[in-house]
This record gives structure tokens, C-alpha cells and sequence, in this order.
């Protein structure tokens, strides 16, 4: 299950469970207050009854004089339950029968425990629902992401003609006549197509499941040696020690290289690039003596950028591979001065 229809399903489930339960409790308060009312209409019912035959075992009787309470009414107070009856040819005195507060409590705790059993499995029943109704609900939105999934993954595999024929046809361009600006423009038109196909490739897979170890220095300076062969101008500097990553390899390489390859194309000339890391806060940085950028906080947007060059997608994807694998990334950037990333890798760290 992938991030977006784990995130689906929690809020679907949420949202189910959480208004079924409100509604469940709602009910269950009302029938239990009406619980309440109908033990109370069944107590003096029976005080009625005991008035009459006068075996009242259930309740204390007594006989008082009449003063100012009411026949036939139920009294209810922190004492417990009474009512009172008359005395056949008696003016003065009255019956007066009491249901104490201990023995009304027992039997409203009895009720409390018949309406707690009942609220649970009920609400049992309502959480399996919940998960079948998520589940449900789950099934359109999977279907059409696999179905988008397939859909460009067949249009990246049918780029690889077009794009194979545009490379030797510039090749066989640039033996005829030599180099030519066109002719570079064109090979770094298919490169930018290139590396968009390996980002979207990297952008479509699950990578928070398939993790491996591998080091970080020896990842790091692979990446380095292949940039430097394009980058020839810029000197990369890395203080990096022994660490060990467990963590899907190919998405952190896939942010790695983005963020190496750009701090290299948008560099100054002769500038240079340096990788640290704080073993304290288990930070890496990647540090640049570039041009900076002017609004840093749009970076990671889709489609967002400051230079002709580029499609403006390569950091939305360094974005949201950190998000799969757990890395905080952030940046600091001042105009003229450089920028610096950090990526927090304490969830990726292998003591």
C-alpha cells in the first residue's frame, strides 16, 4: 500500500468510525437515561403494590405523620427513593416506603454494565465495518493510480525509440559537420529527457518498503566521481566518516545526485561543492558556493524554477522520495552567497 492510499484509508476510516461512534454514544447516552427512568417507574410501581399487601422487602416502611408530602408521588434525593400512602381510616398517619441510595446505586451499576457491554460490541462491529468500508472505498482510487502508473510507465518505455534515434542522429550530425551549438543543444535536450525518466521512474515506485545497507561515505563519493566528469570546473569536498544507512538505496541515491548535479550546473565557475556531517545531530549537509536562490521556500514545489534550464520537478521528487524514506530535508539559501541542504538521516542511521 502506498503513501497516498495508506493516507486514504485512515481518513476514510477516520471519518467513519469517528461519526458512527459519535452517533453510537449519542444513543447509547438516551437509552441509558431512559434506562434510568423506567427502573425509577419500576420501583414505584412495586412501592404501589407493597402499599397494598404490605410485603415490602425490597424497601423500608414506615409510619409518619402526614405533614406536607404528597400521596402517590415518587421522591427522589441523595437518600435514595421514597413514596408515600395513606392508612385506611387514619387522618394523622401515613405509609412511608424508602428504597436506600446503596441498593439504588447497585442496581443503576447494573445497568451501567449491561449498557457498557452492549456499547463495546457494538462498537466492535462498528470498527470491523469501518475497516471493510475503507477497504471499499479504497478500491476506486487504487485502481486509477495503478491505472496512471501503467500509463506513464508505458509512455516513458515508448520515449526510449524517439530518444535512441535522436542520439545517433546527433552523433552521426556532430562526425559530419563537428561540434555545433545546435547540435549541443539538442544532446542536452535529450540528457534533460533522460534524467526526467529516470526521476518519474523513481517518483512511481514504492520505496519505503525496500531497504538494504549500504555506507554513506562509499555512496557518496560514487556519485561524485560521475558528476565530476561533466562538472569538470568544480572541486567537491567531502568530510564524511564512517556511517552505516539502512534505507531503500536507489531513492537516496536518486535525492543524492539531484542535489549534487544541481548544486554543479547552477555553480559559479571555479566554485565548488562540500558534503559534512554531524555526527551529533545526524544531519548531512551539502553545502554550495552557487549563484543561491531567491525563494527558497517555492524550491520544492512542482514546477517551481529560477533558471531557463530544467523542468522545475527534480526537487518536488527530492521532496517526496524524503518523505517515503523519513528524512527531514530543509535548505538555506542566500542570493550570491550559496546554499546549503540538510538532510536529517537519525531514521536512517545503523549504529
Amino acid at each position: 500500500m502506498s503513501r497516498v492510499e495508506l493516507e486514504s484509508f485512515v481518513k476514510s476510516f477516520l471519518l467513519f468510525f469517528t461519526s458512527l461512534t459519535t452517533l453510537l454514544i449519542v444513543l447509547f447516552y438516551a437509552n441509558f437515561t431512559k434506562d434510568i427512568q423506567t427502573l425509577d417507574e419500576k420501583l414505584f410501581s412495586q412501592m404501589r403494590v407493597c402499599s397494598f399487601d404490605l410485603k415490602c422487602d425490597k424497601f423500608e416502611m414506615d409510619f409518619i405523620e402526614h405533614g406536607d408530602v404528597e400521596l402517590y408521588s415518587l421522591y427522589k434525593n441523595s437518600n435514595g427513593l421514597s413514596s408515600y400512602y395513606p392508612i385506611p381510616k387514619s387522618k394523622k398517619y401515613i405509609i412511608s416506603l424508602h428504597f436506600t441510595i446503596e441498593k439504588y446505586n447497585k442496581e443503576i451499576s447494573k445497568l451501567k454494565k449491561n449498557a457498557i457491554l452492549e456499547f463495546i460490541t457494538i462498537l466492535s462491529i462498528i470498527f470491523i465495518l469501518s475497516i471493510f468500508f475503507s477497504i471499499y472505498a479504497l478500491y476506486p482510487l487504487r485502481n486509477a493510480l495503478i491505472m496512471t502508473q501503467e500509463f506513464i510507465k508505458d509512455i516513458l518505455h515508448d520515449f526510449n525509440t524517439p530518444l535512441s534515434s535522436l542520439r545517433l542522429n546527433s552523433s552521426m550530425l556532430k562526425r559530419e559537420i563537428g561540434e555545433n551549438e545546435k547540435i549541443l543543444r539538442i544532446e542536452q535536450s535529450v540528457q534533460n529527457i533522460l534524467s526526467l525518466q529516470t526521476h518519474l521512474r523513481s517518483y512511481l515506485k514504492n520505496h519505503e518498503i525496500q531497504k538494504e545497507e549500504f555506507k554513506l561515505k562509499s555512496l557518496l563519493q560514487e556519485q561524485i566521481l560521475l558528476i565530476e566528469k561533466n562538472y569538470p570546473s568544480i572541486t567537491f569536498h567531502i568530510d564524511i566518516p564512517s556511517i552505516l544507512l539502512k534505507t531503500n538505496k536507489e531513492a537516496f541515491t536518486r535525492i543524492v545526485d539531484n542535489i549534487l548535479t544541481n548544486a554543479a550546473k547552477y555553480n559559479v565557475e571555479n566554485g565548488w561543492v562540500r558534503l559534512e556531517y554531524e555526527k551529533e545531530t545526524q544531519v548531512l549537509k551539502i553545502i554550495d558556493s552557487a549563484k543561491g536562490i531567491k525563494n527558497p521556500k517555492k524550491v520544492f514545489d512542482r514546477f517551481y524554477k529560477e533558471q531557463q534550464r530544467g523542468i522545475g520537478i527534480g526537487l518536488h521528487i527530492v521532496k517526496k522520495l524524503c518523505n517515503e524514506l523519513g528524512i527531514k530535508i530543509t535548505l538555506h539559501s542566500k542570493l550570491n552567497q550559496g546554499t546549503t541542504f540538510f538532510l536529517n538521516l537519525s531514521k536512517l542511521t545503523k549504529d
